[in-house]
């Protein structure tokens, strides 16, 4: 049996969080070779994203150890907007970024750094929360991690959906609770050093590197939509 038929069941973290496949996920934080950086990359529905998905991780194994907890890229005019905020994300690893500062911006910078390190960056790609909830083009900053770390990363996709749900994104903004929250973890994307060997070959330039993995992540991020839609869906 392979490795993603092993992961292939559901965790409860509480009674209304499902993470599916969550041992794909363990097994990349434990296992891989020292060195190798891990990236997740999910869709963004709710500023509640990243605290919910801490979920998917194993306490206290993988928070108390500096390779297993992750790093996250966090809008600097929502996450840190005054000393609290700033320190409650900075807590949570979260990165400052500055949205239109394009790729080659510090925070970019900084998490490229810490990926060549070996350790795990989860990204959300579509740059804001999407409230529409329809396909945005990726942003090409994950095409940049991907294409200059010096090993070429694990990229698992995820899929969720109801976080809007616990953290809406309409006023009143509080918390609700006995909410339903699915999570997908996909499939390693096995294939993307020899795909970033290939377009080498064919002398794409960096800006064409970024562009072209950049839509493939998105493609394998969205090919979980409808697997995590009829999970959440029929659950009880």
């Amino acid at each position: 049996m392979d490795r993603w038929k092993q992961g292939g069941h559901s965790c409860n973290w509480t009674n209304t969080f499902k993470v599916h496949n969550q041992r794909v996920l363990w097994d990349a934080l434990d296992n891989r070779p020292a060195g190798q950086s891990l990236i997740t990359v999910s869709n963004h529905y709710s500023c509640g994203d990243s605290p919910l998905l801490c979920g998917m991780a194993d306490f206290p194994r993988h928070f108390f150890n500096s390779r297993t907890m992750g790093w996250n890229l966090g809008a600097r005019d929502i996450c840190f907007t005054n000393e609290l905020h700033s320190l409650f994300f900075s807590l949570g690893r979260t990165v400052p970024i500055v949205r239109g500062n394009g790729v080659y911006q510090k925070a970019m910078d900084f998490v490229l750094d810490r990926l060549n390190k070996g350790d795990w960056l989860h990204v959300y790609p579509e740059g804001k929360v999407n409230m529409a909830k329809e396909i945005i083009q990726f942003k090409w900053g994950i095409g940049r991690l991907i294409a200059e770390c010096k090993v070429c990363p694990i990229v698992i996709p995820l899929f969720h959906m109801g976080m809007d749900e616990i953290l809406p994104n309409e006023p009143p903004y509080y918390p609700r609770f006995k909410k339903k929250v699915t999570v997908l973890i996909g499939k390693p994307m096995l294939q993307l050093e020899e795909t970033i060997k290939e377009l080498q070959k064919l002398n794409k330039s960096a800006r064409e590197l970024r562009s072209i993995l950049a839509q493939l992540i998105q493609e394998e991020v969205w090919k979980l939509h409808d697997e995590v839609k009829a999970l959440h869906f029929s659950q009880n």
